[in-house]
């Protein structure tokens, strides 16, 4: 198997399959209990233990698993990377929006898709593999040299240009030099830094980058997708905020974000909502 899928989950954790490898993972939504034997669950490559001060460590049972190798999943190739912080460069609750996004930028004339906070790129991908010229942007080199080496596995690098740089002070630019986008794709951390270390909080910063953001829109932009895995930014409460700043007259297709194991236990992953321009 060189896919992803959860096993099972439960305890605040899930036993997920990276391709050939068998890790475990925190889970803060998986509030129920496992369905499945103990067994099971210690039959594994690796696990990471995040402790209460916010630090972890992986655990590594199998002396051989790598730290990095690639799967197949979503309809793209992913680079797959054990971090020290836990992640793995992969968010599959974001896979239902990948395919909608290949969906809404297909066009028949250029179509250019702005990625904000944009990390290792999996929407990036879908955008471009429906044909967008896609804009990518992360204040992390590290993300972006992640992200470049996915397009890379994807043969996508000509359809993305990648920009290091902060969010906020890419968008007041854009806006100056009259550049416009046709669609926008951002999932805002809690709380982060940009490449000459600005702060953003997304209770101060949010809104005001979205007013922003509003500028630099084509006349016929297509849509806007702004998810989140921040506490109390709801599938609702996005999609208020995106009526609040743009108005009523759009689709709004608001959802919780989830992954799905084997016992068809959907895991809360953070929540979503396109604005879709008809």
């Amino acid at each position: 198997m060189n896919t992803y899928q959860v096993i099972d989950s439960g305890n605040f954790q899930k036993l997920e399959q990276v391709g050939p490898y068998k890790l475990v993972r925190p889970a803060p939504g998986a509030v129920w209990s496992p369905q499945q034997s103990q067994s099971l669950w210690k039959e594994i490559d690796a696990k990471f233990e995040r402790f209460s001060d916010g630090n972890g460590k992986w655990q590594v049972f199998n002396k051989s698993m790598p730290t990095e190798w690639n799967i197949t999943y979503g309809g793209s190739e992913l680079h797959i990377q054990r971090t020290s912080f836990g992640h793995l460069g992969l968010f599959p609750e974001q896979a239902q929006n990948w395919q909608i996004i290949r969906e809404l930028s297909t066009s028949d004339r250029e179509f250019k898709v702005l990625n904000l906070f944009a990390y290792t790129g999996g929407s990036s991908l879908a955008a471009a593999q429906a044909g967008a010229l896609v804009t990518h942007l992360d204040a992390s080199k590290p993300s972006v040299d992640w992200a470049k080496n996915n397009a890379r596995l994807n043969h996508l690098d000509d359809k993305i240009r990648w920009i290091v740089d902060d969010a906020q002070k890419f968008i007041e630019r854009e806006s100056r030099r009259d550049n416009k986008y046709d669609a926008v794709i951002l999932d805002p951390p809690s709380f982060g830094r940009g490449s000459k270390n600005q702060v953003w909080k997304i209770e101060e910063h949010l809104i005001p980058f979205l007013r922003n953001i509003k500028k630099i829109l084509t006349p016929n932009f297509k849509y806007i997708l702004l998810s989140s895995h921040s506490q109390g930014y709801t599938p609702f409460a996005l999609n208020n905020i995106l009526r609040d700043i743009f108005g009523a007259k759009y689709e709004f297709r608001e959802s919780e974000m989830t992954v799905v194991d084997e016992n068809e236990f959907p895991i809360p992953s953070g929540a979503c909502s396109f604005l879709i321009h008809h």
